[in-house]
């Protein structure tokens, strides 16, 4: 994915030529503008400028990186620029990333890239580490990069023809895959079972936990890819790539040159200071414990479930039409999202996180059957959680908690998680209507998302505020697949 040494160095400067102001380039030829011209935009993400993911991005990439350098060979891609926007978030995605797709573990490493391209084409839905998981999103950005390295690990090209030329015992994977990228929920102990159970294709629990984890990594990975409108990078010889689909913490973004996004003008800017306000007022009454009763509690989970059904994109938004090249790769692809609580349906119980932690339940887990995943999956989620700077919009010396804590509950809440010492009125006291769009679409189907969804929500906020969003949304949505697979193993295993 990325390398910080001599060679990566050089490489960001490059790339920062292309940015205006950018670093060691008084200005370009006309030979290399035409060029450029010829090429379009060269930016790593279509919903943010290039000149300010660039400078802040690519810069905190060379400076932070050093110790990264050791552990892979590669280039700067899009996807590493964007996230290094958060510079200490990137480094414990990036050791958990590099743990699951390069170094020795349960599954041959060809394996890992293959489960990673049937994650980016699952369903209506990727980014250079995972295939199968890439597919199940219709991520082409993943799906692409998983596949070169497949074969550059020895993969068996002809397993590139389709699911169905690939050993049986990948194919099993092909239906908690599918529940996993869609409806987590639904996963039980006789989906495990059915994968364990002794037989000429059984998996074993090690490989089985390494799989599951791989597979929510990329699942969410495809939620940031859309959800920044990451763009696929040019060829070698400068041509650009076949387009991608167009598509929580103590902080909110660095005190950086990242400049506001400044759209919206006053009435964007009296909606910031009105949010500041409303976060003041639940930060003073949660000192004074002003308690609610649990019957209220729960009143409020279940009113937020339901409006969530009324939180979806808008109807005139196409439904992406997977590429054929990538069908191949999926069973059931009509398969999606469904809220999980519908009119008219039985829905199914809701999931108290009390009952099954990541801290209590799911952590130790993973950590007794998959120890070297088992920490950096923890760092990873707290990195992202407690990530602040203490800023928000043109505001600094700001406790951004509540808000951090509103994103990510929501995110649980659209997935069926209620946290029972949490009052769910905060969601709707804190989080603007477009903001909830654009939350629900990336989480569940990214596919879908698009610049203007990401432009209407947080208008005078910096584009690295918005990255912070997506940082969430990725750990968030992660966090919660994991908890239903580990919560059905853990059922299997008692």
């Amino acid at each position: 994915m990325i390398v910080a040494d001599s060679e990566c160095r050089a490489e960001l400067k490059d790339y920062l030529r292309f940015a205006p102001g950018g670093v060691g380039d008084s200005g370009p030829g006309e030979e290399q503008r035409e060029s450029r011209a010829r090429r379009g935009p060269r930016g790593p993400s279509a919903f943010i400028p290039v000149e300010e993911v660039l400078r802040e991005g690519a810069e905190s990439l060379e400076q932070h990186l050093g110790l990264e350098a050791l552990m892979s060979s590669g280039r700067v891609d899009n996807l590493a620029v964007v996230m290094g926007l958060h510079p200490d978030y990137f480094t414990s995605f990036w050791r958990l990333h590099y743990l699951l797709l390069h170094t020795d573990g349960p599954l041959a490493s060809s394996w890992r890239h293959y489960i990673a391209i049937m994650v980016s084409l699952s369903g209506p839905d990727t980014w250079r580490g995972g295939f199968v998981a890439a597919a199940r999103h219709q991520c082409s950005y993943l799906v692409g990069s998983h596949m070169a390295e497949f074969l550059q690990t020895g993969g068996d090209p002809e397993w590139l023809l389709g699911l169905h030329r690939a050993p049986e015992k990948l194919r099993k994977l092909s239906e908690i895959n599918k529940l996993l990228a869609h409806r987590p929920w639904l996963i039980t102990k006789e989906h495990i079972q059915a994968l364990l159970k002794t037989g000429e294709h059984t998996w074993s629990l090690a490989e089985l936990i390494q799989a599951l984890v791989l597979l929510t990594h990329c699942h969410s990975l495809s939620s940031f890819v859309f959800g920044c409108g990451i763009l696929p990078e040019g060829d070698a010889d400068g041509s650009p790539a076949p387009q991608a689909p167009t598509p929580p913490s103590e902080q909110s973004s660095p005190p950086s040159r990242d400049p506001l996004n400044n759209s919206g003008g006053f009435e964007s800017a009296r909606d910031v200071e009105a949010l500041m306000e409303r976060m003041q007022q639940l930060q003073e009454s949660l000192l004074r414990d002003e308690g609610t009763s649990q019957e209220e509690m729960e009143s409020r989970f279940e009113l937020e479930k339901s409006e969530s059904l009324l939180v979806t994109p808008s109807a005139d938004i196409l439904e992406p039409s997977p590429h054929p090249d990538m069908l191949c790769f999926v069973e059931d692809p009509t398969f999606g999202y469904e809220d999980f609580t519908r009119r008219g349906a039985q829905a199914p119980p809701t999931f108290r996180a009390q009952d099954y932690t990541w801290e209590d339940h799911g952590y130790s887990l993973i950590q007794r059957l998959y120890p070297e995943g088992g920490q950096l999956l923890d760092e990873k989620f707290q990195a992202a959680y407690s990530l602040t700077y203490n800023t928000i919009a043109m505001h600094s010396g700001v406790d951004t908690s509540v808000l951090r804590r509103a994103i990510w509950n929501y995110i649980h809440c659209v997935f069926g998680i209620r946290y029972d010492d949490y009052d769910y009125g905060e969601v709707n006291q804190l989080l603007e209507r477009n903001l909830k769009v654009y939350i629900k679409t990336v989480a569940c189907y990214p596919e879908k998302t698009t610049r203007r969804m990401y432009n209407l929500f947080w208008r005078h906020f910096r584009h690295s505020e918005k990255v912070h969003v997506n940082l969430l949304l990725l750990e968030a949505r992660m966090q919660a697949a994991l908890l239903y697979a580990l919560r059905a193993i853990t059922r299997y295993m008692t």
